[in-house]
């Protein structure tokens, strides 16, 4: 309802659910950027460092699970990942209800929302119910899809190799969102410091294994990897075409591509079709 949305806008901007009241969720997940960041490694209270790269949460109400291992099934329970992270917010839910007991205006929205004080129910449903509106569909390509544009003759080259047997982009970015939400190596490193859904399930065959991520405004979230250890699109394609570094569960799709420096353009041109200008305008989603 428009009184959870609203409850929950509120929060997803309020640093006070951060132990130093100095982090929110708007810090590492910035609309200017796409709701994603545009550092590497977001440092959370205390300046503690960050250990994955923020990504955007455009479209993540049609995630089928969350964080980079996939170990969340709901956003709800996702609210409270980075409210217990050492590196995030280092805080606590219960806390964060005792903090913000005799804040009147939380109090009045919660009970209007949800007929009932502000507590961790309440924290996470209605900041869930924000997130879920963060949705993004209006970028060229979306033109182009319906017939209301069309693309310049570099980007037309770009899509057809994205969608291609020679590149396989599509493969694992595919769908609407652009990602099948699988698991990936793809050849980054050969020794990985974060050790990806290996730490949710203990499996060697899961080791450095990520989840797959959304492509949609992927012009606006440099930089990009788990780790956003690649700066630019152009390194990002230049990394694919290159075949990637040996690693025992390196995807057998990621292989050199033998792409000329004009297909690599191209496909550069093409993905940033997919950037949708007006999520980052959108003062509807705005603090």
């Amino acid at each position: 309802s428009p009184d959870r949305w609203s409850l929950g806008k509120r929060l997803f901007y309020d640093k006070r659910l951060s132990i130093d009241s100095t982090v929110s969720c708007a810090s590492c997940h910035k609309q200017s950027h796409g709701f994603a960041d545009d550092v590497s490694l977001t440092p959370g209270v205390f300046n503690r460092p960050g250990v994955t790269n923020a990504p955007s949460l455009a479209n993540v109400a049609y995630h089928p699970y969350y964080t980079r291992e996939g170990g969340i099934p709901t956003l709800e329970m996702q609210v409270l990942v980075p409210i217990a992270e050492h590196n995030e917010f280092g805080f606590n839910i219960v806390e964060i209800e005792s903090r913000l007991k005799n804040d009147i205006v939380y109090q009045e929205m919660a009970r209007k929302a949800y007929g009932r004080a502000l507590d961790p129910f309440t924290i996470t449903r209605s900041i869930s119910t924000y997130e879920r509106s963060i949705i993004s569909g209006n970028s060229k390509y979306d033109d182009y899809v319906t017939g209301k544009a069309s693309l310049t003759g570099e980007e037309e080259i770009g899509r057809e190799l994205f969608f291609s047997t020679k590149t396989h982009c599509s493969t694992c970015h595919s769908g609407f969102n652009f990602t099948n939400y699988e698991f990936k190596n793809n050849g980054l490193y050969e020794n990985y410091a974060h050790p990806g859904r290996f730490r949710l399930t203990q499996k060697e065959s899961d080791l450095a294994l990520f989840k797959t991520p959304s492509l949609r405004n992927v012009g606006f979230t440099a930089p990009y990897m788990h780790d956003g250890s690649i700066m630019t699109l152009t390194e990002v394609v230049n990394h694919y075409n290159s075949g990637g570094r040996y690693h025992i569960n390196k995807s057998n799709l990621i292989r050199p591509l033998g792409l000329t420096e004009k297909e690599k353009k191209a496909l550069v041109a093409f993905l940033h079709t997919l950037d949708d200008y007006m999520l980052l305008t959108n003062s509807y989603l705005s603090e």
